[in-house]
């Protein structure tokens, strides 16, 4: 089994990279003019998970991502997904 040493030797630098490409995005976003969104605050709220000292930040920071609702909707208005959930509607339980 590797060390921690062994995984920081071998993969260090790419998660430096994606950790600076992660920084440039929030910096792009924040630069920009117009109303705020969903998905930005979604991402907001989860990057303290990365920060946790817990063995799950992967699966917590996708479920945090993630549209837990069960009722399907009537009609997708085009395929893809939004990678965040959508913000809860008054009045509509998920």
């Amino acid at each position: 089994m590797p060390s921690k040493k062994d995984l920081l030797d071998l993969q260090f630098i790419e998660a430096r990279h994606k950790l600076l490409d992660l920084a440039a995005f929030l910096d792009r976003i924040d630069r920009h003019a117009g109303e705020g969104d969903y998905r930005y605050e979604a991402m907001k709220q989860a990057l303290p998970i990365l920060l946790e000292a817990r063995p799950d930040r992967a699966k917590a920071i996708l479920e945090a991502l993630s549209d837990s609702s069960i009722e399907p909707i009537p009609q997708a208005a085009f395929q893809g997904a939004f990678g965040a959930p959508p913000p809860e509607k008054p009045g509509v339980e998920s």
